[in-house]
């Protein structure tokens, strides 16, 4: 065990906390902060004044929806923590944050229904190689033992969940803890440091189980400790802290403690495993593969302030950056930094100067965006490449005052830049302009930044589906336009042979005049008449899977013109389509659900309720107790299937969704969407 000794770097530490929705991620941080000195008081989530959660947004939804940067000192040396949002709607936040930190804390709590959310942000890190420690919340409140809980979420964990400490409990009451590593009993003071006592003589044994369980588990990658436990011989301590510490830092085990962060019990030790035990920036440079020699940033968030301008939150992994250096992008950007800081929630303490390991503030880089890595010298490469999922939620946008038709452009582009995960495109058929997101409480949160931050003022709905039609019969139709008004008059004629195509197949026009009845110059004036008719059918939508064919037609030699056969044409679609049997068609999209296996029942009676066609389900690949389920569902009724599919799936499910074919949409629900549109119209 003696060659793992001495591996404990100093150095400032970026530590991101992680979790379900409501585990008490944003409790920890205020716990950390006030431990260390950094705030005066512990605050709550509900009393609105948390470091954590300092947005308008956040407060009035008492929930994370962005990660909040804050650095603190503990035992002479510098940790930022990064309070990353638990809801699946908000995720991508973590994406980045993660991919320079050192180590993750991942809080969670004794209880079941949150392990499915637990499962995803385990998968997360594994997929990063991210090392994490779990902070098991809310001891006091488990009504399950620690063990049996560690057995419920084990299988969640690719590592094993290595226990370091048990509860001390009283009248069946969790009073405390017993570090397994130290073998001391602590008594939980509220919010103040724990009191050291003796290990009561009614818990020894479960102690010695116990803390020969976390050996063993140590053992496994470490042949002295395995010898030494075959032969009974107790290890010195320090070489049990640094197989802990190296064990973590390998990313074979998860190392879990315990206690109550509304209450800071618990937090103290905590931080002394982080301290200890924690990778650091070099780590991290070797697990991102940064050059040596090379000077490094990565960027981990974008934000807007009020009155500061654009803030690039940033991880020094090499070299140092100064206040006012020129900075270069991987992405061809570049700048120079305009304000050094260092975070606490929305404080900003400003400095002249950020070493390796550092967490800060970049001001003002305009052209440089999340996930960017960045150098003071040029030709730097990309270190991490972001995994935006495909959005589940879109809605339509536009201002109340068409005064601010500009100005809602102009922020939506930074909150783009500040959430890498909403996306926006300007519907050329409809004209909106379309917003889409993870989730209902995603774009609403968009919305409220538009209206608080922004003072932007905007009406939302969902988007407009686009609907098509066709025809199911062939016709033969003359148009003809003669206006005669003094001078020169216009005439066109044209015989126009109309039918369906299969579906999928588009417009196709074709020609077959003889004897110049239209002179050549004029049938492409024919075609742009029937395309520009095209536009909107007899239905009122635009039509597609139609062929026509200018079969005859007649023309003058001083009346006629470009625009007099386009009106020809025109007039011809216009009585030639109404008698082809037009009919609605709708998108069809093709959509696999993931989902747990318990849920996936729910889930299958939620498809055809949807007017939806189940194609077949089966287990995720690489994904134990998870399923994909395959089917076919009509745009218009997967606007809010997300919420339903979440409800459903303890928050969740998600899905991908992708034009698949369209169909033919009659009676009652076609006749309901040709009303509305020609309301809307």
């Amino acid at each position: 065990m003696g060659k793992r000794a001495g591996e404990r770097r100093k150095g400032p530490k970026c530590v991101a906390i992680v979790g379900p929705f409501a585990s008490g991620k944003t409790t920890l941080l205020e716990a950390l902060l006030a431990r260390t000195g950094a705030i005066q008081r512990q605050n709550t989530v509900a009393s609105g004044s948390t470091v954590g959660d300092h947005s308008a947004e956040a407060r009035a939804h008492q929930m994370s929806v962005e990660a909040t940067f804050a650095t603190t000192d503990f035992m002479g040396e510098s940790i930022t923590f990064v309070d990353c949002p638990g809801s699946i709607e908000f995720a991508f936040e973590a994406q980045p944050v993660l991919a320079a930190c050192d180590l993750a804390i991942v809080v969670a709590e004794p209880d079941e229904k949150k392990f499915p959310a637990l499962q995803l942000i385990m998968r997360q890190l594994d997929a990063m190689g991210v090392p994490r420690m779990l902070f098991l919340n809310k001891i006091d409140k488990a009504s399950a033992g620690v063990r049996d809980t560690l057995k419920l979420l084990q299988p969640a964990s690719s590592t094993p969940l290595l226990l370091r400490q048990i509860p001390l409990r009283k009248d069946g009451i969790v009073v405390g803890s017993i570090d397994l590593a130290l073998e001391r009993a602590y008594v939980y003071r509220e919010h103040a440091e724990s009191e050291i006592t003796e290990i009561p003589d009614d818990d020894k044994a479960r102690e010695i189980e116990a803390r020969f369980s976390m050996l063993e588990t140590l053992a496994d990658h470490d042949d002295a400790l395995m010898e030494q436990l075959l032969e009974e011989i107790e290890p010195p301590r320090d070489e049990i802290f640094d197989d802990l510490a190296a064990d973590l830092r390998e990313g074979s085990v998860t190392p879990v403690l315990i206690g109550s962060a509304e209450k800071g019990n618990g937090v103290l030790r905590l931080l002394k495993a982080i301290r200890h035990d924690a990778p650091d920036a070099d780590a991290t440079r070797a697990r991102l593969g940064v050059p040596d020699g090379k000077p490094a940033l990565q960027i981990m968030k974008t934000v807007h302030t009020p009155h500061g301008g654009k803030l690039s939150m940033a991880r020094v992994l090499a070299g140092r950056i100064a206040d006012a250096s020129e900075v270069f992008a991987s992405s061809g950007a570049g700048g120079k930094v305009s304000g050094l800081y260092r975070m606490l929630g929305k404080d900003q303490s400003k400095i002249a100067a950020a070493e390796e390991g550092e967490t800060v503030a970049l001001g003002k880089l305009d052209d440089i965006a999340t996930g960017d890595t960045l150098s003071t010298a040029k030709g730097v490469g990309p270190l991490v490449s972001l995994d935006v999922p495909p959005p589940v939620y879109t809605t339509a946008l536009r201002p109340r005052e068409r005064k601010d038709d500009v100005k809602l452009s102009a922020s939506l582009q930074r909150l783009l830049q500040e959430d890498p995960s909403l996306s926006m495109e300007q519907n050329q058929d409809t004209g909106e302009t379309i917003i889409s997101g993870h989730g209902e409480m995603h774009l609403r949160v968009t919305v409220e930044r538009l209206e608080g931050k922004y003072q932007i003022a905007v009406e939302s709905h969902p988007p407009q589906v686009p609907y098509r039609e066709t025809i199911r019969k062939s016709v033969t139709q003359r148009g003809r336009h003669k206006k005669q008004s003094g001078g020169h008059g216009q005439f066109g004629d044209v015989v126009l042979d109309i039918k369906p195509l299969e579906r999928g197949a588009g417009f196709a026009f074709t020609d077959t005049i003889t004897g110049g009845v239209v002179p050549k110059q004029y049938i492409p004036s024919v075609e742009n008449g029937i395309r520009d008719y095209l536009k909107a059918g007899p239905l009122g939508f635009p039509v597609v899977d139609v062929a026509v064919n200018l079969a005859d037609g007649s023309y003058h030699t001083v009346d006629s013109s470009d625009m007099a056969f386009q009106q020809a044409a025109r007039l011809g679609m216009k009585e030639g389509m109404a008698a082809c049997s037009p009919v609605l068609l709708e998108p069809i999209l093709k959509v696999e659900i993931y989902t747990p296996s318990d849920t996936t029942a729910k889930v299958t009676a939620i498809v055809p309720q949807r007017r939806g066609q189940i194609l077949g389900f089966d287990g995720r690949p690489g994904w134990d107790g998870w399923d994909v389920v395959e089917a076919t569902m009509p745009q218009a009724e997967i606007g809010n299937l997300i919420v339903e599919l979440r409800s459903a799936t303890a928050g969740v499910a998600t899905y991908v969704a992708r034009f698949d074919h369209m169909a033919e949409l009659t009676g009652r629900l076609a006749d309901d969407v040709m009303n509305a549109h020609g309301k809307a119209a």
